[in-house]
Parts: structure tokens; C-alpha cells; sequence
């Protein structure tokens, strides 16, 4: 135990020596906070002689929870009273007591397949319901949820005008849901929050048996999270959050970055820790990282050091268009080869739609690439979906193409049988974006979309960058060979070790990881920050410390490109440079 003292900084001993009553550690990006929360738990059960059985260490994914199991478990032999996420932590629990409120202890969990075909199934039921969408329901509800909202008070915290009627398909949900013995996940907190309130004797046996509680990644909780871990933690005291403010990216999940301030008021005398030297970049990365995020004001803000000494400067970088960009990427990474290998390369966006250039520069020039946590452009739902019209179009026998378009609905089908005349005639005189736009409103089929909904936005923007490939090419038989062509070249790629492959990921995406060389592309203004924030203090003050993120990921190498114009919402329009770097020159 003393020798792994002897590998954490002055800071990180003080935070792991802290074993009792509420405390805050603010870890900064790089800082090594997993090493803390681990040997912390180690110097609990090891020097303070804390029984294993009364530890719980709630982390944030199942990959983080293996992680730090395995390092205490080489260590400690004896098992914690719970190491995993807030939502297995739940489950278990009410494995034990579901009884109490209900439920049988053989009840099952509803996956996102299982929540999407219950709600279907209940929107079926009703032809008030027609205009909403599984994914917009299930939205919505899961927002309640996340803030401990039951259906009788929907309509009080969501006064939008749709909202008595989502109130009442949440209400049938959630008894379909008993009926089934079933709980979807956000149930799984929600339900155990309100076994925790109503009944006093388990309350007394939870806080009998956990007397130590450790948090990870505490910026990113949301209310639901929140009170649970308050209602764990408000016997005993002995709660530790760990967390960087700094890096706060998921609101629109429902994390609640104000939570700290709530920490500070239900747990009084809270000692706080700074961890600030960071072990994983340069010192010109870390400079820039704290120029843009010393703007913000409305949370801590670490100051990153290091004792890493030089660096290369951050290279910003400016295009004519977004295919010079992806171009000027693939130059820098087929340039800097000689000293790295293609996987410690990742380009990071804001947009999933950004994806399409880049990915198609890195075929055509045999780059071999991985994109992370999400799908290839072209093999988008949304994006499938146009093609089967467009394709159909121009050969009403395609059967893969009819076949999809079937699957979508009885009734966008015949609206399209009754159309396809008209839209083989206008294939003679109208473009393919105008082809595109009459596809849509003859069909309705953006309608299925709500802004409101961040997945469905995603899938609308997906939209506008196909309508900006096809003003690329205005006729219809050329776009559909140049889509051809690009889908051959992912099935070539395929055949490339892709394990090996450039990283291409959103900036939400890239939070937890790092590379020795990172490119930030399209920092411009209405990308990053995103159009949808500019107008609104706290939105903006996420999309400053998703920027942030994006900085704090590269080791050795930092790249920054903006285009003068580039192809946004089916047009092309003229960029001007973000905020995050306007201060700064070419080369900063």
C-alpha cells in the first residue's frame, strides 16, 4: 500500500487519505482519478479497516466497473458491497424489495427494442396518437423519469400543448409496464427512489449496510441520480464525488451540472480536492485548453499543468470548404505516418453528418478508418430511406428498394405509389435536391422527426448533408452513381485490419479517451458551438466545455480546421471562425 502512495502527487494523497464524512475531488482531464477512487477504497478497507461488504463505488459504465473491480480485486481479495453502475446497483436492490411496491422479484428489464414496440403498440390504439413518434414518446418520458416525474404531474413540468395527451400514453405505459412485471431502465432509479422514500425500515437496512459511497463522473448526473445518491449517502456522510465540471457535455440526457451545488447544501462542510496536474498532454495543448475554457463562469475550472516539458504548437487551420478540410486531414495524417500508426489519429466533429466528407476523402485515399459509436453515412437509416425513393425513381423494379420503402408504412407506400409518376416526369427537368425536397413533402417524411428530440434532430441534419451532396451533383443518375461508388469503396475498406484505423467520432463520443493526435474539425460558428445554443448562456457554456473535451483528448498533437463556406441545412453558406478560437492566429 505504501509503495502505491508512493505513485500519486501530493493532491491525489490528500484526497485518498480523506476517509471520512463528504468530500468533493475535482479531477482536471488526465489527472488520474481512477488511480484515486481505486486506491482510496484500498486505504478504507486496508488502513482504516472498513468492511468491503459496506463500500459502493457507482461508476458510469460497465467498462469503467470492470476496471476498477479488477484493480482493487488484485489487491483486496475480499469483494465490495457493490462496484458497477447506478442502474445495476438499482436492479439489485430491487431484486430484494420490488415485493414492497408491487412487483415480482422474476420481473424482467425492457431494452429500447422492448420500450419502442410497447409504445407503438399503445399509439396503434388511439387515432389521437398518430402524430407521434415511439422515439418522441419514449423521449419524452424518459426526461420525466430522469427528473422523478409521474404521469399524474407530466403536465405540471412539460405545459407544452401536446403534453395531456404524453401524459396519458405515459400513464398506460407505465401500467402496461406492471402488467408485464417489467421495468424500462429509467424505472430502475426512479422506482428505487421511491421505495427509499416511502419505506422507512429498508431505508434504515440500505443505510445499515452502505456506509461508504464513491461516486465517478458526478457532472454528469441527472435528478433522478442525484436523490438517489443523497438518499444512499444521508445517514453515514461518507460520500465522495469525483468529477471535472469542466467536462459537463450531456444536458440534454438530463445531466444536471448544478448538482454540485446541491452537494454543497445537503452535505455541509464538504471538503474539497483540486487534482490539476495532469499526466496526458503537453504543455501547449494544456494552455490552450484553459484559454478557451477560463471564458466560462458558471462552474469550478481547473488549471491544468504538467511536467512534461515542450510540445508542438496547435495548428489552426483554415479551408475553403469542407472537402479541402477532410482533404488537408488526410495529408497531415499520410504525412505524420512515419512516426505514429493510423489508430493513434482521431478526428472529432460536432455533428454526426460531418462524418460524410471525411469519410469519403479517407476511401478514396485508402485510408483505413473506424467510426466510433456510430454508423457510416451512407448506411444511416435515414439516409437508406431517401436513396429507396430516389432509386425506385428511376427503376420502379428494384425490389430492395420497394421492400424498404413497405417496411416504413402502409400509408407512405401508397403516397408514393400515386406520386411516382409525377416524380418520374419531374426527373427530366428538376435536380436531385429538388427531387429530394418533393420526396419529402409529398410523403411526410421528415414529419416523423421531432427537433425536440436530439436523435431525431441528428437524423434531420443527416438529411441536409445528403441535400448538400446532391447540389454537388444535380443529376439524379450521377448522385446515385457516386453513392454506388462510395458504398463499394466501404465494402473494399472492410477488407483492411479496421481495428487499425483512424478514430472518427463526435466530440460527445470522444469524452474518456485520448490519442497522440487529435483534429477538431468545423469550428465554426452555428457547428461548434452548435446553432441551436448560441442564443442561450447555459447551452453555450456546454458547448464551450465540449470544445474543451475535444482539446483535453490529444497527448502530443492538436489540429483545428474551419472552411470559409461550407454546405449547412442543404445550402452553402459562409462560415465564420467560432468564438473558441477567435482570438487566436493561424498557427496559435
Amino acid at each position: 500500500m505504501e509503495i502505491e502512495f508512493n505513485t500519486l502527487n501530493s493532491a491525489q494523497q490528500s484526497a485518498v487519505r480523506n476517509s471520512d464524512g463528504p468530500a468533493i475531488i475535482l479531477a482536471g482531464a488526465g489527472s488520474g482519478k481512477t488511480r484515486v477512487l481505486v486506491q482510496k477504497v484500498l486505504y478504507l478497507v486496508t488502513q482504516k479497516s472498513v468492511h468491503p461488504n459496506s463500500v459502493v463505488m457507482i461508476t458510469f459504465t460497465n467498462k469503467a466497473a470492470a476496471e476498477m473491480k479488477s484493480r482493487i480485486e488484485r489487491v483486496e481479495k475480499r469483494k465490495l458491497g457493490f462496484v458497477g453502475t447506478f442502474h445495476s446497483f438499482c436492479a439489485m436492490l430491487l431484486r430484494k424489495y420490488a415485493g414492497r411496491i408491487g412487483y415480482g422479484p422474476d420481473f424482467v428489464i425492457f431494452d429500447d427494442d422492448d420500450q419502442t414496440a410497447l409504445i407503438k403498440d399503445i399509439l396503434k390504439k388511439d387515432d389521437g396518437y398518430e402524430k407521434f413518434t415511439p422515439s418522441y414518446v419514449s423521449y419524452l418520458i424518459s426526461s420525466a423519469k430522469n427528473q422523478l416525474i409521474m404521469p399524474e404531474k407530466f403536465t405540471t413540468y412539460f405545459p407544452d400543448f401536446r403534453a395531456a395527451k404524453v401524459a396519458k400514453i405515459y400513464a398506460i405505459y407505465q401500467e402496461r409496464l406492471r402488467k408485464n412485471n417489467a421495468f424500462d431502465f429509467d424505472d430502475l432509479i426512479m422506482k428505487v427512489v421511491e421505495l427509499v422514500r416511502i419505506d422507512s425500515d429498508l431505508r434504515k437496512r440500505i443505510h445499515a449496510q452502505y456506509k461508504y459511497v464513491l461516486v465517478d463522473e458526478f457532472q454528469d448526473t441527472n435528478y433522478a441520480q442525484y436523490t438517489f445518491t443523497r438518499l444512499l449517502a444521508e445517514e453515514s456522510q461518507n460520500i465522495t464525488v469525483v468529477g471535472d465540471f469542466s467536462q459537463s457535455i450531456y444536458s440534454w440526457r438530463g445531466a444536471d451540472i448544478r448538482n454540485l451545488e446541491k452537494f454543497q447544501e445537503d452535505f455541509l462542510n464538504a471538503q474539497i480536492f483540486e487534482l490539476e496536474e495532469n499526466y496526458r498532454s503537453t504543455p501547449p495543448i494544456l494552455d490552450f485548453a484553459y484559454s478557451v475554457i477560463s471564458k466560462n463562469s458558471g462552474h469550478p475550472i481547473l488549471k491544468l499543468h504538467t511536467q512534461k516539458k515542450g510540445g508542438k504548437d496547435i495548428i489552426i487551420k483554415q479551408l475553403q470548404n469542407e472537402e479541402d478540410e477532410a482533404l488537408f486531414i488526410a495529408h497531415e495524417i499520410e504525412h505524420l505516418r512515419s512516426a505514429y500508426v493510423y489508430k493513434d489519429f482521431a478526428v472529432l466533429y460536432r455533428i454526426n453528418a460531418q462524418s460524410r466528407a471525411i469519410e469519403e476523402v479517407m476511401l478514396h485515399y485508402n485510408i483505413p478508418y473506424i467510426l466510433i459509436g456510430g454508423i457510416r453515412f451512407y448506411e444511416r437509416k435515414e439516409v437508406k430511406d431517401i436513396l429507396s425513393y430516389l432509386r425506385l425513381i428511376v427503376n420502379p423494379d428494384n425490389e430492395i428498394a420497394r421492400d424498404r420503402i413497405v417496411k416504413m408504412g402502409k400509408r407512405k407506400w401508397t403516397v408514393f405509389q400515386n406520386a411516382i409518376e409525377d416524380l418520374q416526369n419531374d426527373k427530366k427537368t428538376k435536380d436531385t435536391h429538388e427531387l429530394i425536397e418533393k420526396i419529402l413533402t409529398t410523403t411526410g417524411y421528415h414529419e416523423q422527426y421531432k427537433t425536440t428530440n436530439p436523435e431525431d434532430y441528428a437524423r434531420l441534419e443527416n438529411i441536409k448533408e445528403l441535400k448538400g451532396v446532391a447540389l454537388t451533383f444535380p443529376k439524379l443518375d450521377m448522385f446515385l452513381e457516386q453513392v454506388a461508388l462510395v458504398e463499394s469503396e466501404y465494402s473494399e475498406g472492410e477488407k483492411k485490419n479496421r481495428e487499425e484505423g483512424v478514430r472518427l467520432m463526435t466530440l460527445h463520443q470522444a469524452k474518456g479517451l485520448e490519442f497522440p493526435v487529435v483534429f477538431i474539425v468545423g469550428a465554426e460558428e452555428g457547428v461548434l458551438p452548435h446553432s441551436r445554443s448560441i442564443d442561450d448562456y447555459y447551452q453555450l457554456e456546454e458547448e464551450r466545455r465540449l470544445m474543451y473535451v475535444g482539446i483535453t483528448r490529444a497527448k502530443e498533437r492538436l489540429y483545428i480546421t474551419h472552411a470559409r463556406r461550407r454546405f449547412m441545412f442543404g445550402r452553402c453558406v459562409d462560415s465564420v471562425p467560432s468564438r473558441f478560437i477567435a482570438d487566436d492566429t493561424e498557427e496559435w
